[in-house]
């Protein structure tokens, strides 16, 4: 409990008349805004900078891309499956405690992250740190729409958003030139710090808010439910790639999977306090936009995931200019979404939603456009302002969409739904596309051996690292010449696949 002599205000007078509850929210409101920003820039951070250091996790391990796809899921799926538990833990048990063990608990991971040994013990670590972004990330702004009236709410959840939107846009450089000063392990280590200063103003300057025993129940069955069926599919689609779609275990973890979240849909229909309510999706306008949701987020995440390899590994960009490459997407971003959301209430929904994509798919393609080499401002950049405008257009007016298409008191929860299903739509991307980029770059890396009239055990050995995508590395024993062609004609297989 804290005492009124170390926060601005305690639970008792939270509890107490309306004029002097409003004084003391007045005094707290800035340290709880503070202590949001702070938490939740830990998960925003992490959510951006671990794609820019995955080509040198790879380089140092020798891992085949279905380990540094679960580098990545291991933290988006937990978070993704726990996001609404969490959210229920806080009405459960006060904001304000289960953010402080989000927090505890994020730290605790990303000091597991940068001391790991293997990938293995990283992965592991890694999804300790999803369970703390799912017990964090709601609760910071239930902590927001607690300590703030509702005609002051808009205005602090701006301030947090955009500080979201600033330490997304700075954690891929900021952790590109950890990764080339020192080491990938400083961009988990950072995270200490941060964490430090926002228990110690939970400690100090946050008072209780909100949460109560007894007041909610929460969906354990149902999120046990959601993380086994989503790990299953995730597990089963990046064993594609190594075994084959054929293969009867990925086959039949994909349909266990998918059994297991069919499991989780029956248990959310009969469920007294369901984490995911049925009944929202009844809505047609909350269903197809849900559905646009995972489409432009699977796609997102598929651009973000790929296209570090290819400015590190082919492009031969630095960490730090890879991360620096992002910049002109994710500002874009920021500061067009204000723009676009009043865009939206002017003309409607509809035609931001359909133009939005459309720019973003746009985007997308002039990825595959640049070859090996050339300036970053006429290969990258043209494509990365196209994704960053058409995002803009899209992503404020399908948030609004999403909540418009409910009444005010399941606002909470369709928020939660939308934010879980952008994650899930990263979890399906990055496994379904890795799988599918290795059978591609399998058969373009092959195709160009047979021209060369490569000799057979060479190509043998190179399709042995064909799981490595763009780190495939060229046999040993072999002239300097050789290896230089080879090492071309591999650029080039996952340039084209």
């Amino acid at each position: 409990m804290i005492g009124s002599e170390r926060a601005p205000c305690d639970e008792g007078l939270l509890r107490a008349t309306a004029p002097d509850t409003r004084g003391c929210l007045a005094r707290t409101q800035p340290w709880v805004l503070a202590t949001a920003i702070l938490g939740s820039s830990m998960a925003f951070i992490d959510g951006s900078v671990v794609n820019v250091a995955l080509p040198v996790l790879q380089a140092e391990w020798g891992a085949s891309v279905r380990t540094v796809q679960w580098i990545v899921n291991a933290y988006t799926l937990l978070l993704g499956a726990l996001i609404l538990v969490g959210g229920s833990a806080g009405d459960r048990f006060g904001r304000r405690e289960v953010f402080a063990w989000g927090v505890v608990l994020f730290a605790a991971a990303s000091v597991a992250c940068g001391a790991a040994q293997s990938a293995m013990a990283l992965i592991a670590a890694r999804a300790a740190q999803g369970i703390g972004a799912a017990l964090l990330v709601p609760n910071s702004l239930a902590l927001i729409s607690t300590a703030y009236a509702k005609h002051e709410r808009g205005a602090a959840i701006g301030t947090w958003a955009g500080f979201s939107a600033l330490t997304t846009a700075l954690g891929p450089v900021l952790g590109g030139w950890l990764v080339d000063a020192w080491s990938w392990r400083a961009i988990f280590f950072l995270n200490v710090p941060i964490a430090l200063a926002a228990l110690a103003l939970v400690r100090w300057r946050v008072p209780p808010l909100g949460g109560r025993a007894g007041e909610a129940t929460i969906d354990w069955r149902g999120g046990v439910l959601a993380s086994a069926g989503l790990a299953a599919l995730a597990w089963g689609l990046t064993s594609a790639s190594a075994r084959g779609w054929a293969d009867p275990v990925v086959a039949g973890t994909v349909l266990a999977g998918a059994l297991v979240l069919a499991a989780f849909v029956r248990w959310e229909r009969r469920a007294a306090s369901p984490m995911m309510p049925l009944d929202l999706f009844r809505s047609r306008t909350f269903s197809g936009a849900n559905a646009m949701t995972l489409l432009l987020y699977f796609a997102l995440s598929g651009v973000l995931f790929f296209l570090p390899f290819n400015l590190i590994e082919v492009q031969g960009y630095s960490a730090t200019a890879a991360g620096a490459a992002f910049l002109p997407f994710t500002l874009i971003l920021g500061a067009l979404s204000r723009w676009a959301g009043s865009l939206s209430e002017r003309v409607g929904a509809r035609k931001p939603l359909v133009a939005g994509p459309v720019v973003a798919g746009i985007g997308i393609a002039g990825f595959a456009l640049p070859d090996i080499g050339g300036s970053y401002w006429t290969t990258f950049f043209p494509a990365m302002v196209v994704l960053g405008v058409g995002m803009a257009i899209s992503v404020a007016p399908l948030t609004a969409t999403v909540m418009a298409a409910v009444d005010d008191r399941q606002a909470g929860t369709a928020s939660g739904i939308n934010n879980a299903v952008s994650r899930v739509a990263g979890v399906l991307a990055v496994a379904l596309l890795g799988a599918i980029a290795v059978s591609a770059f399998g058969a373009s890396l092959d195709a160009r051996l047979v021209r060369l009239q490569v000799a057979p055990e060479t190509r043998q050995a190179l399709r042995a690292e064909v799981p490595r995508l763009a780190e495939a590395a060229v046999p040993g024993r072999m002239h300097a010449r050789d290896r230089q062609v080879l090492e071309a004609v591999i650029d080039e297989a996952f340039v084209r696949s």
